[in-house]
C-alpha cells in the first residue's frame, strides 16, 4: 500500500507518517503543492492526502490538477476548514473523503483503509491521457490517434507524456531538460527541439487539429488548434 501525503506542518506530517508506518504502509510526504502535483506526475499511489491550505498550489487546486488524468485514485483532504462551504468546494475539486484538523490517528488511519479498499473495489480502468483523437494509454504505453497505433521510441513517449500532462501550459526547455531528460539544460544544444520535431512527424502530420505548438521565446504548448 503506498499513499502520498502533502502536507506542510512538519511536525504534523511526521507523526502521520510514522502512525501509517507502524501499520506498515509506505507513505511518502510533499511539504508544498508544487512537490505533490510533481510526485503525482511520477508515481502511483493507492490513497493520497491532501492538505488545503499548501504553498504554491492549495489542496483544491491540487486535487482538481490530480482529477484532469486520474480519475481512480482516492483523495483525502485535511484541513482546519470546518465549514459547509469548504467541504462542498473539496467534494467539488474531486475529493471523496474530508477530515477536519485536529483529528485522532485512529480516525485517518480508518478512511484511509476504506478509500484504499474502496479504489480496489472499483472495475479497473484504462489509465489514459487524451487530447482530441489523440490517446496515450499509461498502462499499455501505447499511442493512437484518430485510431491509427503511433510508434515513438522511450524518449519521444515521455516526452508526449510530459507534454500531455502539462496541455493548454507553456513548457520551457529547461522544464523538458529537468523532467524528461532529468538533467541540467546546457544552452548550446537543439536536443529538445529536434526531439520535438520528430514527435511533431508522428502525431500532428497528416492530422488535424495540429497539437503541438511552438511559443516563440519561451518554449512549447499542446492544446487543440
Amino acid at each position: 500500500m503506498k499513499l502520498l501525503l502533502v502536507e506542510d506542518e512538519p511536525k504534523l506530517a511526521s507523526f502521520i507518517k510514522k502512525g501509517f508506518e507502524n501499520e506498515a504502509y509506505e507513505l511518502e510526504v510533499a511539504y508544498d503543492g508544487r512537490v505533490g502535483q510533481s510526485l503525482l506526475e511520477q508515481n502511483r499511489y493507492d490513497v493520497v492526502i491532501l492538505d488545503v491550505n499548501l504553498p504554491y498550489v492549495n489542496g483544491f487546486e491540487l486535487c482538481r490538477r490530480l482529477r484532469q488524468h486520474d480519475r481512480q485514485v482516492p483523495v483525502l483532504l485535511l484541513t482546519a476548514l470546518d465549514s459547509i462551504d469548504d467541504k462542498v468546494t473539496g467534494f467539488e475539486a474531486g475529493a471523496d473523503d474530508y477530515l477536519v484538523k485536529p483529528f485522532e490517528f485512529r480516525e485517518l488511519l480508518l478512511r484511509t483503509r476504506a478509500l484504499a479498499k474502496r479504489g480496489t473495489d472499483a472495475p479497473t480502468v484504462k489509465h489514459l491521457l487524451r487530447m482530441a483523437d489523440l490517446e496515450l494509454n499509461l498502462d499499455a504505453k501505447t499511442v493512437t490517434r484518430a485510431g491509427q497505433r503511433i510508434e515513438l521510441t522511450t524518449r519521444e513517449y515521455s516526452l508526449l507524456e510530459y507534454l500531455l500532462l502539462n496541455r493548454g501550459k507553456t513548457v520551457t526547455r529547461v522544464d523538458i531538460a529537468e523532467r524528461v531528460w532529468e538533467l541540467n539544460f546546457d544552452t548550446n544544444t537543439n536536443v529538445i527541439d529536434v526531439y520535438v520535431s520528430y514527435l511533431r512527424k508522428k502525431i500532428d502530420k497528416g492530422f488535424e487539429p495540429k497539437l503541438i505548438h511552438t511559443v516563440v521565446g519561451m518554449g512549447y504548448v499542446m492544446r487543440e488548434g
